[in-house]
C-alpha cells in the first residue's frame, strides 16, 4: 500500500496530519484482531512536491520498486502492492489514474473531487473517500436559491474540472431564473499579480451593477492571495473549499465577515486524537520542522484532546499546531485506509472462507491480482470509527455531504468557523439543504441582510418579468398583469388568468368573486322605474275610475265604452309588467315578464285598431244605402280583440315551448362583474312576438292616419293617429339602443319603452275626453258629439 501526498509550505500542517492519520488507521488495522488477522499492512510514502514530474517519478517508484525508472519491470523487495491511496489535486490524479489503469491497481483518492472522474467507464479502477464536486455544485445553487441570489459572477481556475462544473452551475442558476454576469479563468497555480489585477479590476467594475455574490471555484492551493479580495465590502464569496487562512490576525484585521465556504463533513476521530497525544514521534521520519511541530503541541492553548505531556524543560515552540480543523479533515484518510483493509478482508474470506488465521501461510505474492480487488471495493460496506455507515455509490464516492461555514474575524483577529448549514444529497427530502440563517454574520456595511444580488429589483405580486432585449434572462422589466390576470408570487414569469367567475383584486394579486349586477330595487335607477311605473298606473286607475263613473255620458259611449275599458285594464298591466324586469331574475320572472309584454301590449294594439276600424265603419255607416250598417256593434271589435290576442298567445306558447327565456349569468358584458340577466331563448320567437305587435301598430297608424280627417267631433282618429305615432317613434329608437347597451341599462331601456309607449297611449287617446269630462261638461253632450263640422 502506497501512500502519496502533496506538499507546500503553507498546506504542510494539513499534510503531516493527513501523514499521521494514515499511520494511526494502519497501526489500529495492523493491531486487530478481527480485521485482517495474521496478515500486516505496509506503505511506502512518496511526497509530490505539487509537481507532476515528481509524481511521475514517484508513479515509477511504485511499479518498478526501484528509484531507477525500469518499465514494466518489478523489484519485489517488499510486500505485495494492493492499491495506492493518494492526496493529490485533481489534474494530478486524473493523470496519474491513466497509469494506474494500465495496471489495474485500485487508486483511492482523498482529496480530488474532480466531477469528471465520477465516470466509471474512463477511470474504472477509481475511488474517492470524499463527494463529487457534482453535489458541490448542486449544493452551490441551491444556497443561491435559498437567499434569491441570481446575478452573481464566477472566478474559477482554468481546468477541464472547473469548465465543466461552471457549466453546471450556469445551467442550475439559469434554472432558477438566474445568470451568470461574469466569468474570469485563471491558470492553475499562476494566480500571479497581472491576474489579480485583472481580477480586482472586474471586481471593481461590477459596482456599477448590483453583483453582490462571487463564486471563487478553485481548490486552496491557488487562492493564497484571496484575503486581499476578502476586504473589498460589499461583496459575498461563495467558495468551494475553507480557507487556509491563520486562526489568528495580528492587529485589527481588515477582512469582512462576507465568506460562505463549503467543506466535506469531517469529525475528529477520539482514537486519532489519542494517538497524536501518545504516539512516540521520535520513531517517525522527522526533520526540525516536525520536531518543533511535536513540542508546539505541549503548548497550553492546544486543545485538550490533542495537548501533549510533555517535561517541564522541553522549550516550546513558535509553531503552534492546533488547528482541531486539520484533524476532522484526516477522516477522508482514515476512511480511505479502512475501505482498502475491509476490502482485502472480503477478498480473504471468500477465498478462504471463515477460517482465515492460517492463510497467511497459504497466501504467496503471486496469488494476488489485483483487479480481483475491485469487486470488494465497489461492495464494501461497514461502520467507521464514527460508527457511521461507509460505502461507495454509484460512481465510487462517498456518501457524505458537506457544511457550509461562514468565516467569522472577531475585533481580536481571531478567525471562528461557525457551521452555518450543510447540503446532503443523500439525505431525504427536506433535510438535504439547511441553512441557519441567524447564525450567519454579514458584513456591517450591508444595508439589508441577507444581502441581496439581483440584476434587477424582485416584481411585487400583482406584476411579471418582462425581459429587456438584448440582456441576461435575470435582468428585466416589472410590468402589471394585464386585466383580467394575477401573479400572486414574486418574480412571476407569467400571470394566471382567474377563473370566468372571478376577476383581480385592485392590486391584482389575488382573485375574488366577481360582483353580481341586475337592476335592483335599491338602486337610484330601478327605484325611479317602480316609482314611475306605480305613478303612471295609478294615473291610469284614475282615468279608469273616470270613465267608469262618466260611462253613460255621451262622451264615454261614442268612443266604444267597453272597448275603452279592455284598452285601460290592459294599459294597467302594461304599466304593472314593467316591475318584473326590475330585480334579480329568476326562472319564473323571465319567463313572465316576455310573454305578459307580449300579450298585454297585443291586446292593447288589438283594442286600438278595434277602435280605429269602429270610427270608420261608424262614420261610413251614416251614409245612405251603407253596407256596413249591419256589422255596426261590439262583435266586430270583440272578433278583431280576440283573434289578435289568441294569435299572438300562440305565439308565446311556441316560444315557451321551443326555447323559453331563462337566467344567464354573463361573464363578458361587463368587465370585473357578472351580469344576471333574462336570455331571451329563441331571438326569433322574440322578434316574433315584437314584430307582430309592430304589425298591429302599423295597421292601427295606416287606418287612423287615412281617418284623420273625418268630422272632428265626431270622431277621434286624430287622437289615435298621434298615439301610434308616438308609440312607433319609441319602439322603433328601442330596437338600436336595445342592441347598443349593455348590462342592467339595456332592461332599463326596455322598461322605459314600455312605460313610454303606454303613456303615450293613455295621454293621446284618453287624456283629451277626461279634459272635456272634467273641465268641459258643456261639450259633453249628444248634439256637441253628433254635430258635423
Amino acid at each position: 500500500m502506497y501512500l502519496l501526498k502533496k506538499e507546500g509550505t503553507c498546506l504542510y500542517e494539513n499534510n503531516y496530519f493527513n501523514y499521521l492519520a494514515f499511520i494511526s488507521a494502519v497501526e489500529e488495522i495492523n493491531n486487530s484482531s478481527e480485521l485482517l488477522p495474521n496478515f500486516t499492512l505496509g506503505f511506502h510514502l512518496y511526497d509530490s512536491y505539487l509537481h507532476p514530474f515528481f509524481v511521475f517519478g514517484d508513479v515509477m517508484s511504485i511499479f518498478t520498486g526501484m528509484d531507477i525508472w525500469v518499465p514494466n519491470y518489478r523489484c519485489k523487495t517488499s510486500g505485495t502492492l494492493a492499491a495506492i491511496i493518494e492526496g493529490l489535486q485533481s489534474e494530478e490524479t486524473s493523470q496519474m489514474s491513466n497509469m494506474f489503469r494500465m495496471y489495474q491497481y485500485p487508486q483511492i483518492s482523498f482529496i480530488s473531487q474532480n466531477l469528471l472522474m465520477s465516470d466509471t467507464v474512463k477511470f474504472p479502477f477509481f475511488y474517492r473517500t470524499v463527494p463529487s464536486e457534482m453535489h458541490l455544485c448542486a449544493g452551490i445553487v441551491r444556497l443561491l436559491k435559498h437567499f434569491g441570489w441570481t446575478w452573481v459572477g464566477i472566478i474559477a481556475s482554468e481546468d477541464e474540472s472547473s469548465l465543466r462544473a461552471i457549466q453546471i452551475l450556469r445551467e442550475g442558476i439559469e434554472q432558477n431564473g438566474g445568470c451568470i454576469a461574469f466569468i474570469k479563468l485563471f491558470i492553475n497555480n499562476k494566480l500571479n499579480v497581472i491576474t489579480m489585477v485583472k481580477i480586482y479590476k472586474i471586481i471593481m467594475d461590477s459596482y456599477m451593477l448590483p453583483i453582490k455574490v462571487i463564486i471563487l471555484y478553485t481548490n486552496a492551493e491557488n487562492i493564497f492571495h484571496i484575503p486581499v479580495f476578502l476586504m473589498i465590502p460589499g461583496k459575498v464569496w461563495i467558495t468551494k473549499t475553507e480557507l487556509n487562512m491563520p486562526l489568528k490576525v495580528k492587529g485589527k484585521p481588515n477582512i469582512k465577515n462576507n465568506t460562505l465556504s463549503f467543506a466535506i463533513v469531517q469529525k475528529k476521530i477520539s482514537s486519532f486524537t489519542k494517538f497524536i497525544q501518545e504516539v512516540n514521534f521520535t520513531l517517525l521520519p522527522s526533520d526540525d520542522f516536525t520536531k518543533q511541530w511535536w513540542t508546539g503541541l505541549c503548548d497550553n492553548q492546544c486543545p485538550k484532546d490533542i495537548i501533549r505531556s510533555c517535561n517541564s524543560d522541553v522549550k516550546l515552540s513558535a509553531i503552534l499546531p492546533c488547528n482541531t480543523n486539520y484533524i476532522k479533515k484526516s477522516n477522508s484518510v482514515y476512511n480511505a485506509v479502512y475501505a482498502l483493509a475491509h476490502a482485502l478482508h472480503d477478498m480473504l474470506m471468500s477465498g478462504f472462507g471463515n477460517n482465515i488465521t492460517w492463510s497467511r501461510e497459504m497466501w504467496k505474492l503471486s496469488d494476488y491480482l489485483p483487479w480481483k480487488l475491485h469487486h470488494y471495493l465497489k461492495n464494501v460496506h461497514f461502520k467507521n470509527n464514527l460508527d457511521e455507515e461507509i460505502f461507495f455509490t454509484e460512481n465510487r464516492d462517498l456518501n457524505t455531504g458537506y457544511n457550509i461555514i461562514n468565516l467569522v474575524h472577531l475585533p481580536n483577529g481571531v478567525l471562528h468557523r461557525e457551521i452555518v448549514g450543510s447540503y446532503n444529497p443523500y439525505a431525504s427530502q427536506g433535510q438535504d439543504f439547511i441553512i441557519n440563517e441567524k447564525a450567519i454574520v454579514w458584513e456591517s456595511s450591508f444595508t439589508q441582510t441577507p444581502p441581496q444580488s439581483k440584476c434587477s429589483e424582485s416584481c411585487l405580486p400583482g406584476f411579471r418579468k418582462s425581459a429587456r432585449e438584448r440582456q441576461p434572462i435575470c435582468c428585466y422589466d416589472c410590468i402589471p398583469c394585464p386585466q383580467g390576470e394575477i401573479s400572486n408570487q414574486s418574480d412571476m414569469d407569467n400571470c394566471v388568468k382567474c377563473q370566468d367567475d372571478h376577476w383581480p383584486n385592485h392590486k391584482r394579486d389575488t382573485c375574488i368573486p366577481k360582483p353580481t349586477i341586475f337592476l335592483s330595487y335599491e338602486e337610484a335607477l330601478g327605484m325611479a322605474l317602480t316609482i314611475s311605473s306605480i305613478f303612471f298606473f295609478l294615473i291610469n286607475t284614475i282615468i279608469l275610475g273616470i270613465f267608469i263613473i262618466h260611462r253613460d255620458t255621451p262622451i264615454v259611449r261614442a268612443n266604444n265604452r267597453d272597448i275603452s275599458y279592455i284598452l285601460l285594464i290592459s294599459l294597467m298591466i302594461c304599466f304593472q309588467c314593467s316591475l318584473m324586469f326590475i330585480g334579480r331574475p329568476e326562472p319564473v320572472t323571465c319567463i313572465l315578464r316576455h310573454t305578459t309584454f307580449g300579450m298585454t301590449f297585443s291586446i292593447s294594439l288589438s283594442s286600438i285598431l278595434a277602435k280605429t276600424i269602429t270610427v270608420v265603419m261608424a262614420f261610413h255607416a251614416t251614409k245612405p244605402g251603407s253596407k256596413l250598417r249591419k256589422w255596426m256593434g261590439s262583435r266586430i271589435s270583440y272578433t278583431i280583440i280576440l283573434s289578435c290576442s289568441i294569435f299572438q298567445f300562440i305565439l308565446c306558447l311556441i316560444w315557451l315551448f321551443t326555447a323559453p327565456p331563462f337566467p344567464y349569468l354573463n361573464m363578458q358584458s361587463e368587465t370585473g362583474s357578472i351580469l344576471i340577466e333574462c336570455n331571451e331563448g329563441s331571438m326569433i320567437a322574440f322578434y316574433c312576438v315584437l314584430g307582430f305587435l309592430g304589425f298591429l301598430a302599423g295597421i292601427s297608424f295606416i287606418i287612423a292616419f287615412l281617418s284623420r280627417n273625418l268630422p272632428d267631433s265626431f270622431n277621434e282618429a286624430k287622437y289615435i293617429t298621434f298615439s301610434m305615432l308616438v308609440f312607433c317613434s319609441v319602439w322603433i329608437t328601442f330596437i338600436p339602443t336595445y342592441l347598443s347597451t349593455r348590462g342592467k341599462y339595456m332592461v332599463a331601456v326596455e322598461i322605459f319603452a314600455i312605460q313610454a309607449s303606454s303613456l303615450g297611449l293613455l295621454g293621446c287617446i284618453f287624456m283629451p275626453k277626461c279634459c272635456i269630462i272634467l273641465l268641459r261638461p258643456d261639450m259633453n253632450s249628444r248634439q256637441y258629439v253628433t254635430k258635423n263640422n
